[in-house]
């Protein structure tokens, strides 16, 4: 390996960590919001859901449609950046782990290939894992928003 070969290699191994604690850390978010997704559900189901938009409408914090809009925008934010972000986060801490495994390959170093390998896969798991239930609340929730934006905008309509 010649000079700068050698230190993208190194610069590239250097964010193995990092993406490794994001994963980890998109993984929590993700099972948080599954959490009050399924809580919200369920209060939904049995008619004791408070909705979060009506109530900023109402304190006047969200006065008018692009106001709602933009609420639910900010509202959905993070899980649209965790559906997005974690599969390429995925990607990476799949790809950092191969160069040192195909070079532990060529050393016939059987150990080392299935450490990086196991590192590799477990984290592209573990970051579409976390993608898909972001991605799943984010769809739902979206829907469950839109129709209570479609309800102020109608009770406007009809009160004014």
């Amino acid at each position: 390996m010649n000079a700068l070969e050698a230190l993208l290699y190194d610069i590239a191994h250097l964010f193995l960590w990092p993406v490794l604690l994001l994963i980890l850390f998109a993984l929590a978010y993700a099972f948080c919001v599954l959490g009050q997704f399924l809580l919200e559900a369920l209060q939904r189901r049995r008619g004791r859901h408070r909705s979060e938009l009506a109530a900023a409408h109402a304190r006047g914090a969200a006065a008018t449609s692009d106001d709602l809009e933009l609420w639910i925008l900010k509202r959905l934010e993070w899980l649209r950046i965790v559906a997005r972000t974690a599969p390429m986060l995925g990607l990476v801490a799949t790809m950092i782990p191969m160069g040192p495994a195909l070079l532990a390959l060529t050393r016939n170093d059987a150990q080392a290939v299935g450490e990086n390998l196991v590192v590799a896969f477990s984290a592209v798991i573990l970051a579409l894992v976390a993608a898909s239930i972001a991605f799943l609340v984010l769809t739902v929730r979206r829907r469950w928003l839109l129709e209570e934006l479609r309800a102020i905008e109608r009770a406007q309509a009809e009160a004014g």
